[in-house]
């Protein structure tokens, strides 16, 4: 009875301690993503930006979302597939790091100097970066209207992570004055 009750000590802090390495190791990837990530603005596309349950929040649909749709109904209606799955995507980046849509796929052709693959994901029928919202303050809603681009970090993976929000001259939006 002893053991067994020693024995269950040890795996619940065995479990403890894995849990604990589990859960600093995704803060550590995040933070170096974040770090690290090369920077891409993707151009916003109109949604309604608030919902009463939720609190204060910015609903996201991005201008390339909908381009990349319209390439992946179009090779379904080429294929006869019956649904669009995630993928990647290959954009062309301006001066400014503006994300502009090339092709769909990318892993077969070496990328341009300007080019970058971005991972997207297709849920309920739309095409998504990283998340569908941006969440603020309550009672910031106004700081935010300007909003027409997020930012991103981009891995070496494409795996986009929203930064924050920037107007149409790519100015940071949110910013709390002192």
């Amino acid at each position: 009875m002893i053991a067994t009750a020693k024995r269950d000590r040890v795996v619940v802090a065995a479990a403890l301690v894995l849990i604990l390495a589990l859960v600093n190791w995704s803060i550590w990837a995040k933070e170096r993503h974040l770090a690290e990530g090369e920077v891409v603005y993707l151009e916003l596309a109109p949604v309604d930006p608030r919902s009463l349950i939720q609190g204060d929040y910015m609903a996201l649909n991005f201008e390339i979302g909908n381009q990349i749709q319209d390439a992946l109904y179009e090779r379904l209606w080429q294929s006869g597939a019956l649904h669009a799955a995630d993928g990647h995507v290959v954009v062309r980046l301006d001066a400014q790091r503006v994300a502009h849509f090339q092709r769909l796929g990318g892993e077969e052709k070496a990328l341009g100097t300007d080019e970058l693959r971005l991972r997207y994901r297709v849920r309920n029928g739309r095409v998504r970066f990283a998340t569908d919202a941006f969440f603020f303050q309550e009672g910031h809603a106004e700081r935010y209207e300007p909003a027409r681009y997020g930012q991103f970090r981009v891995n070496e993976r494409g795996e986009p992570l929203l930064v924050s929000m920037h107007d149409a001259e790519l100015e940071l939006l949110g910013k709390m004055e002192r």
